[in-house]
């Protein structure tokens, strides 16, 4: 089961790289990462599913554009929840998939919330894992976030990516600002970078994902338009949020924005906001047999 054969595919945006696991016939499963992660983000979950007997789907988990060894959008475009729908459902047209279940984590349950409610007829299933819908902006702030997000992207061709001597600091990096063990920042590192040549004999490494992902969204929803969106998700859904929760979704509002799933229920689990990856034990468990309840898939 574990998520070690690689597969690429073509979209209209460009080609798409990721880990996939499972045999077709098997139902089937979809995971988006989360912000500046990769699809090596579900290996040790997948590895977990493997231990645990709980290994009969088709699991695969794509580095979402911009991110990992999967290509970029084109000059001009920007990162948006509503572009990223789009890519999903390009993935799953380019497998063939008609109907499927989604695994999201962090941004990838809030894309995975958007597919699911804007395209029900495809969407079996819904596990999101700490987040939920999309995060909500009031709307005086409009304005402000705007101006925020126009100024950054004019100003983003002037900066320089930075370059790592070896990945090992980039791993440090990644421990300190995600609280991560070394051994899930190395999985995210190591798919997330790539070698680049020195101007002498000198090289290095540098992030692979598009700079353009660490620009601020332009527009985000309101609070009552995400709460419309999640109850506007049909499939069974099933919530993991980590306890403690994260500053930007923090209680009651998180578990009330479980509460509106009309097929829904949330499981509280302690760790981090990475926990898929630091306690996935406790995470497998707590998705136990939830993919294996959907209908068998089309053929």
């Amino acid at each position: 089961m574990a998520l070690t054969r690689g597969f690429e595919l073509d979209i209209p945006i460009g080609r798409i790289s990721g880990l996939r696991s499972g045999e077709p016939g098997a139902p089937r499963v979809l995971a988006l990462h989360g912000w500046l992660d990769n699809a090596a983000s579900f290996v040790p979950l997948a590895a977990e599913f493997e231990r645990t007997g709980l290994h009969g789907i088709d699991l695969v988990a794509p580095d979402l554009p911009g991110h990992g060894r999967s290509a970029h959008l084109p000059p001009g475009a920007d990162y948006s929840f509503a572009g990223a729908v789009h890519s999903v459902l390009d993935i799953a047209d380019a497998l063939g998939w008609e109907r499927f279940a989604l695994l999201g984590h962090s941004m990838g349950a809030g894309i995975a919330s958007l597919v699911a409610a804007g395209c029900p007829h495809r969407v079996e299933r819904l596990l999101a894992i700490e987040a939920l819908g999309a995060l909500p902006e009031a709307p005086e702030n409009t304005a402000r976030r705007l101006r925020d997000a126009v100024a950054a992207t004019r100003a983003l061709p002037g900066k320089r990516l930075r370059v790592f001597p070896d990945i090992e600091p980039a791993v440090r990096a990644r421990m300190h600002a995600n609280g991560l063990g070394e051994a899930s920042a190395r999985l995210l590192v190591e798919r997330g970078m790539r070698a680049v040549q020195g101007d002498g004999a000198a090289g290095g490494y540098e992030w692979s994902s598009d700079p353009r992902l660490t620009l601020p969204t332009m527009v985000r929803m309101t609070e009552a338009q995400v709460r419309n969106l999640i109850a506007g998700i049909e499939c069974p859904a099933r919530v993991i949020y980590a306890d403690p929760p994260q500053p930007y979704l923090p209680e009651p509002l998180r578990s009330e924005h479980a509460a509106l799933l009309p097929h829904g229920e949330r499981v509280m689990l302690p760790g981090g906001h990475h926990l898929h990856m630091e306690d996935p034990r406790a995470v497998a468990a707590a998705i136990g047999d939830f993919f294996l309840r959907q209908a068998h898939p089309d053929p």
